[in-house]
């Protein structure tokens, strides 16, 4: 048996930085910012998924009283149809292209329902029947809810690609977590960002 040497008082400061350093880095930051943005994804979903839902019932709605607006719902049942056939894949949240044509997919459909809505204008008969103000008001009521959680998405992943991107969270994800990828977020979209021009 070997007799235990005494550690050197310079080892033990040595030891005891390291010890500090890595409980001041917060080594669990990045795996934890990185469920908060998983979190915020799903409610996303879920959000879209309830929009989804709405769809059909508001269609059938306005089909009875407005027969000559078909162009109107086909473009809301193909538009419905091309977000709902997406397969999402695994990476999504790192997928650049992936993303953004899920981003377009909902963008569709969201100015499709747009149209959809303008078309009770022309009908006073759709507007005041409760079926249809109900399925409006849920639809307002829905499309606030995605505007929210794309928020709460948006400052989720801002604190994830920050914390990937800033020292000393960067060496400690890129030690102890090398997996984890910078994740995308929601844009503005070209037209929308154009200032608009008022005639009087």
């Amino acid at each position: 048996m070997f007799p235990k040497r005494a550690r050197h008082p310079v080892e033990l400061v040595v030891i005891a930085f390291a010890i500090s350093s890595l409980s001041a880095c917060d080594i669990n930051k990045a795996p934890r910012l990185d469920e908060q943005v998983k979190a915020a994804w799903s409610e996303v979903l879920n959000q879209y998924q309830r929009r989804t839902d709405l769809i059909p019932n508001l269609v059938e709605t306005v089909k009875g009283y407005a027969h000559q607006e078909q162009q109107v719902l086909t473009q809301v049942t193909e538009a419905r149809a091309k977000a709902t056939s997406m397969q999402l894949p695994s990476d999504i949240l790192s997928n650049p292209q992936a993303f953004h044509q899920f981003e377009q997919n909902q963008a569709a459909l969201g100015g499709a329902l747009g149209r959809l809505l303008a078309v009770s204008e022309k009908y006073p008969d759709l507007k005041s029947n409760q079926n249809f103000l109900a399925l409006q008001s849920q639809l307002e009521g829905t499309e606030n809810r995605i505007a929210v959680a794309r928020r709460d998405y948006i400052l989720a992943v801002q604190n994830y690609n920050l914390a990937l991107r800033t020292i000393p969270d960067r060496w400690v994800a890129a030690w102890m977590y090398p997996d984890l990828k910078v994740r995308e977020t929601f844009t503005i979209p070209q037209e929308a960002q154009q200032v608009p021009k008022v005639k009087f």
